[in-house]
């Protein structure tokens, strides 16, 4: 059973994109963002990053089907770097979190949001902002019930 821990993590300068469509985006978004990086020579300091501005499954599922999510992909990098058209640099907020661990395919992350969600309820506490994904590992390289993702939901 995965296990819901409180964390406080620090804000993270990043590269991002954020766009508007469905979630398909977020592969698309990251390769640009890492071949960014790796043709100004940018150090990342960390795994990529999708950050979801919807914030309940129902709102999920709706602005995938009408193509109107709000799409935000981020790489964390070390110094001061720049972006470029639209790849900007920026700082990701830190803050509390409740963190859950998915192992398996990203499409079936949909019960462990509900153990993240039914923690946070029973504590007493609220989700205060966009809930963040972040792939520990590269699907292309392991197999698909050993993909790992971390969860991360900003809480009071």
């Amino acid at each position: 059973m995965d296990v819901v821990t409180l964390l406080t993590i620090p804000e993270q300068q990043v590269l991002g994109i954020r766009r508007r469509g469905r979630y398909r985006l977020i592969p698309e978004l990251l390769a640009a963002i890492i071949t960014h990086a790796m043709e100004n020579g940018i150090a990342v300091a960390g795994p990529p990053v999708f950050v979801c501005h919807e914030i309940t499954p129902e709102a999920v599922r709706e602005a995938d089907r009408a193509g109107t999510a709000d799409v935000e992909v981020a790489w964390p990098v070390a110094g001061k770097v720049k972006g470029a058209g639209e790849i900007r640099a920026y700082t990701l907020p830190g803050g509390k979190m409740a963190r859950i661990l998915h192992y398996g395919p990203y499409e079936a992350c949909e019960p462990t949001y509900w153990r993240l969600f039914t923690w946070i309820e029973k504590k007493g506490m609220r989700i205060t902002g966009p809930i963040r994904e972040a792939y520990l590992n590269d699907p292309r390289e392991v197999p698909p019930d050993q993909i790992l993702t971390e969860i991360l939901a900003p809480v009071d």
